[in-house]
């Protein structure tokens, strides 16, 4: 069965393949802010989660094994045996998900912004009913005042237009399965069997998913190591690319020939 993903694929075709994963309601260009870094050691592979973007919109509720299962078959259609993996939010959670069920197909991985499990459920299923009636317009002005510092905003009010508009463009069923996933995801106890070198990245001003969100992480996978990006909140890639791409490019290329 081929990937129901849409994914777009950059850099040298014998480089050492990285996969992006990015944020409930985004798409692949979330991670342009790293893209020039990151192609100059890596074949970047940057896709859509399911109901997102391009890629398909199969009706719901996800689970998070649905949304990684569907990463592996891609990586299968690309006969991408072994990669490194970088998710942030949601794109996190689908790389815990593979680094555990999957551990021979992820070299290096990085978690950004992200949480192992994030409830209350109830908030999940309230946010997806929100979006059924209203669409994303309806929770677009509450989740984009998450994605970054009120600083920023009142910086760059051009810019968080443009990502409210990507927010806004997702479909409304496909965003409510994957609240779906999220309500329903527990990685807790899977992490202490992550043997992937992972680094965990939080943004220090993150209301989304806040450091202690990210320390559990970092203390249950082996090794892991955390870092706290300041001024950053949820979509921290964004505010701060240059400190980002330099965070993934050293923990990405350490050790490539081996791992990858």
């Amino acid at each position: 069965m081929r990937s129901r993903l849409h994914a777009a694929v950059d850099g040298p075709p014998d480089a050492p393949v990285l996969v992006l994963g990015s944020s409930l309601g985004t798409t692949a260009a979330m991670w342009e802010p790293q893209l020039a870094e990151l192609t100059a050691h890596f074949r970047v592979v940057r896709y859509d989660h399911l109901g997102h973007g391009r890629s398909a919109v199969p009706p719901g509720p996800y689970t998070v094994e649905l949304l990684g299962r569907e990463v592996l078959r891609l990586l299968d259609d690309l006969d991408a045996r072994r990669v490194h993996y970088a998710g942030l939010s949601l794109g996190g959670m689908v790389g815990m998900w593979l680094a555990a069920h999957a551990p021979e197909r992820v070299g290096r991985l990085a978690l950004l912004c992200t949480s192992a499990a994030l409830g209350p459920a109830r908030m999940w299923h309230d946010r997806a009913a929100a979006v059924r009636v209203g669409g994303l317009p309806a929770v677009a002005d509450a989740v984009v005042a998450r994605w970054f510092t009120p600083g920023f905003a009142a910086a760059r009010p051009e810019a968080v237009a443009a990502w409210r508009a990507m927010l806004t463009s997702t479909p409304a069923d496909g965003y409510a399965a994957c609240c779906a996933a999220i309500s329903t995801m527990d990685l807790r106890d899977d992490l202490t069997g992550i043997r992937a070198p992972t680094l965990v990245v939080a943004g220090a001003e993150d209301q989304a998913t806040p450091v202690p969100h990210a320390r559990l992480i970092a203390e249950r996978i082996p090794g892991a190591r955390l870092a706290v990006v300041a001024d950053a909140a949820h979509l921290a890639n964004v505010q701060q690319p240059e400190r980002i791409g330099r965070l993934l490019r050293d923990h990405l290329a350490e050790e490539t020939h081996r791992d990858a």
